[in-house]
């Protein structure tokens, strides 16, 4: 029964916009549409730009506020490209909120049925604000054209579960209609809850799911006692359905790049039988895959997580996340019989894995065994938890544990020892019931540092240097001692260390393409405020450099793949009529780009001392890592003027250690120069106006933190 019902006008898309939004206020059962202004389109463009733009808005301007006040948003957006059936990756959903693990801004990006749904419903973007008072759902129908908060206190949380009877209440005669986005008891217990957005996979008859895993948005949704959103859209959609300027240059470019991708994929990548399983050999054989909690980067048994035993264990068939996508990455496990917890016996679809989890829950926790990883992978999804803030987190209490730091007292009798399969799967249990030592790694590596600290005695600087996380966030799952660029990827990323901001250390440390420092610092420029670009759009970053055109490796600057940014124009005007060139590509960027970075600022977030991060990502620690390298360390040394066997292992750590943050700070200096900030990370004024954000509160956060920092002697 509905709580409150909005009904709406229909309306056609005018070449990729609604030009309205969607807002449901929770505290006040208060629904209504507002419109997108022309402004809005030209600076924020769509999706994470709009979505930055809606929270900013929402937030009040004279406190900061918390993750868990009820004035915080859960915005979700689409984009103008985003819903093209003929376009590889254009299904994408963009979630921004403020994050429980950093405390400020976050966004995270999703595939699936759900931006592109929401769009035919009606809307451009989706922001919820304030908190029910008892368990609910919302269901936007794109059918009838109406909006509605229902009570949802008898439904599961399980995603799973919730899913299957939302299906056969909504659209038991048409499943492929809706999708659905809820979370699940884990997100209720921790603070890196997961999105799980769904989608119908019409040849297995399934519904399946991709995860807006970063930074505990699905723990905002649980916060706010959302079990699920739904929209549902029955329409055929066609190329037609976003009333493109120019029809006929949309289908041209979409049939040309899925021909592309058909015949260049199975002798590349091979992501549409494998996906991203193949970067655990690549990144094994070059010591960039994280073991025993970052210290290495390499393992003999790593094989035994790569794609080849991955192509035996995916079931065949199409697995492309949105409609007509021929890259089709989004592979799964069929019929897996679960082992522990709640369910065990039970025979199972699991999606994924892909490579951040088996990274993450296996390599990183010392765990060698792709059954273990499938089946942490499915409870992880089914409770709503973020396999990559899961495995960096036990990775590091692993650590802790093996060093003495903690015992068995403290994890209520676990045995943490790197290698512990069955610890890790009771680990996701607990945090499913909200019991046990389960809820202090719920917490992310942050506050469980500070936990270990208070109740453990635990040495500060230790763990500072072990524990995987900047800016709150929890890394993604590379090594980045070799490579200064991905060190400066991780930390400089606007909300912390993720690698679709920035995610350099396979053009770096594989293929060399950017040996020089000058060469880093400006790829550090380019390649975020391009990667950002396809959030503002609705796509997928995965068909631009996965799958590469013959000739590449000849042009000027092959890690750019120039043909496809410049394609990638041609699609934005054949949709939008807006006529850009690649580098106006990046001007669209950098203005939403430094919006974010601005918003962080005025959540007390996001200068300099913001951007540090563990020692760990940088350089080794331990005697042991030190010694486990030797010889490539010590060849270091020595280019730089230290004969290391004048030197015991402990000083050659603090003499390479004073080296490689230098080099750090340098390379930070030469980013925000180039950025147009200033040394503290800033962005200045001019750069301001130079983008045409010099909107007066942008204006009064900028002004006020540079006089901060000239008040602190910055």
């Amino acid at each position: 029964m509905a709580i409150v019902t909005f009904e709406y006008e229909p309306k056609r898309i005018d070449q990729g916009y609604n030009n309205r939004t969607l807002y449901v206020n929770l505290s006040s059962m208060e629904i209504s549409g507002k419109q997108v202004s022309q402004v809005m389109r030209d600076v924020f463009v769509g999706g994470r730009g709009f979505d930055l733009w809606l929270l900013w808005n929402s937030l009040p301007h004279d406190r900061i506020i918390k993750w868990n006040d009820p004035e915080n948003e859960l915005c979700i957006a689409c984009g103008p490209l985003g819903g093209t059936p003929v376009f590889p990756g254009s299904g994408k959903s963009i979630v921004v909120s403020l994050s429980p693990l950093t405390g400020s801004v976050l966004d995270s990006n999703v595939g699936g049925y759900f931006g592109s749904y929401l769009k035919f419903a009606g809307w451009d973007a989706l922001e919820i604000q304030g908190k029910a008072h008892s368990e609910i759902l919302v269901f936007i129908d794109g059918d009838k054209n109406k909006v509605q908060i229902e009570d949802a206190s008898e439904l599961p949380t399980e995603t799973e579960f919730i899913v299957e009877i939302l299906a056969d209440r909504f659209a038991a005669e048409n499943p492929q209609s809706i999708s659905v986005v809820s979370s699940g008891p884990g997100a209720e217990h921790t603070y890196f809850g997961c999105l799980n957005f769904s989608w119908y996979d019409a040849g297995r008859k399934i519904h399946r799911f991709k995860q807006a895993g970063r930074g505990g948005l699905g723990t905002v949704l649980r916060d706010k006692k959302i079990k699920a959103i739904i929209v549902k859209y029955s329409g055929q959609i066609t190329v037609e359905s976003n009333n493109p300027a120019d029809v006929d240059m949309v289908k041209a470019i979409g049939r040309a790049y899925n021909q592309e991708i058909r015949k260049l994929d199975p002798n590349q990548n091979e992501m549409a039988r494998i996906g991203t399983t193949h970067l655990v050999t690549i990144m094994n054989d070059f010591d960039l895959l994280p073991v025993r909690n970052f210290r290495f980067g390499s393992h003999p048994e790593a094989s035994e997580l790569g794609s080849e035993i991955y192509r035996r264990k995916f079931h065949e068939g199409f697995d492309g996340c949105w409609l007509g996508c021929s890259l089709a990455c989004a592979h799964g496990v069929k019929d897996f019989e679960l082992k522990t917890g709640p369910y065990k016996g039970r025979r199972v679809f699991v999606n994924g894995p892909e490579y951040e989890t088996i990274a993450g829950i296996g390599s990183n926790c010392g765990i060698f065994d792709a059954d273990h990883v499938i089946e942490a992978n499915y409870y992880c999804d089914l409770y709503g938890l973020d396999t990559i803030s899961v495995g960096t987190s036990i990775a590091l209490a692993m650590e802790c544990y093996e060093n003495g730091v903690i015992d068995r007292s403290a994890t209520d009798g676990l045995d943490l020892r790197f290698g512990e399969k069955e610890t890790v799967l009771e680990l996701l249990h607990q945090m499913a019931r909200g019991e046990g030592f389960g809820t202090v790694i719920g917490r992310g590596v942050k506050k469980m540092k500070k936990i270990l600290v208070e109740k453990h005695g635990a040495d500060v600087e230790f763990l500072e240097d072990i524990g995987m996380e900047a800016k709150g966030l929890e890394f993604s799952e590379y090594v980045t001692k070799e490579s200064l660029a991905q060190q400066g990827g991780y930390g400089l990323a606007l909300k912390g260390p993720q690698h679709d901001e920035a995610w350099l250390i396979f053009l770096d440390m594989v293929h060399n393409l950017m040996p020089t420092f000058e060469q880093k610092a400006e790829n550090l420029h380019w390649f975020p405020m391009f990667r950002t670009w396809f959030g503002l759009n609705g796509l997928c970053k995965l068909p631009w450099n996965d799958v590469v055109p013959e000739g590449n490796k000849n042009t000027r600057e092959p890690a750019k793949v120039i043909s496809h940014v410049e394609n990638y124009a041609k699609f934005f005007y054949a949709v939008t009529g807006r006529k850009i060139t690649a580098d106006e590509i990046i001007l669209m960027s950098e203005r939403v780009y430094n919006f974010q970075r601005i918003f962080n600022l005025r959540m007390g977030f996001g200068k300099r001392a913001h951007d540090a991060i563990p020692y760990r990502a940088v350089g080794p620690v331990t005697r042991e890592e030190y010694e486990s390298r030797e010889k490539r360390y010590d060849g270091q040394l020595e280019k730089i003027g230290c004969n290391p066997q004048s030197n015991s292992t402990e000083e050659k750590i603090a003499i390479l250690r004073k080296h490689r943050e230098a080099e750090y700070e340098k390379l930070m200096d030469a980013v925000y120069k180039r950025r147009g900030w200033n040394r503290e990370g800033i962005p200045t004024l001019q750069k301001a106006k130079q983008l045409g954000i010099d909107f007066p509160r942008i204006i009064e956060v900028i002004q006020g933190n540079l006089q901060s920092s000239a008040n602190s002697g910055a």
